[in-house]
């Protein structure tokens, strides 16, 4: 997705980023630079609003649910080794059969 007009960020970085800045998980000087993009590129803001509608509408359906405290924290172990560089070893990966759900 692209404007076609030149900008300092370009669009598809900013949609590569785009959740990162919906969760204020990067730096200020980026978070700067993509609402100037937003502000340049209606396409980019158009998809923002869109992903922040989405976020909001599942935060809202389905946020009263209780996170076990064992997954989370198997979560947030494996979030710290892939930002450390490392990788997940297949065997800590758990599969999960898949049923097909009834209309």
């Amino acid at each position: 997705m692209s404007c076609g007009e030149p900008h300092e960020t370009d669009c598809s970085e900013v949609l590569d980023h785009l959740y990162e800045f919906l969760d204020s998980e990067m730096p200020d000087v980026d978070r700067v630079k993509f609402r100037q993009h937003f502000d340049e590129c209606s396409p980019c803001l158009e998809k923002y609003g869109l992903e922040q509608a989405v976020k909001k509408l599942v935060k809202r359906c389905c946020g009263h649910d209780d996170v076990p405290s064992d997954l989370r924290a198997k979560v947030l172990g494996r979030l710290d080794l892939i930002r450390s560089g490392q990788t997940v070893p297949e065997s800590d990966v758990a599969t999960a059969p898949v049923t097909p759900q009834e209309s």
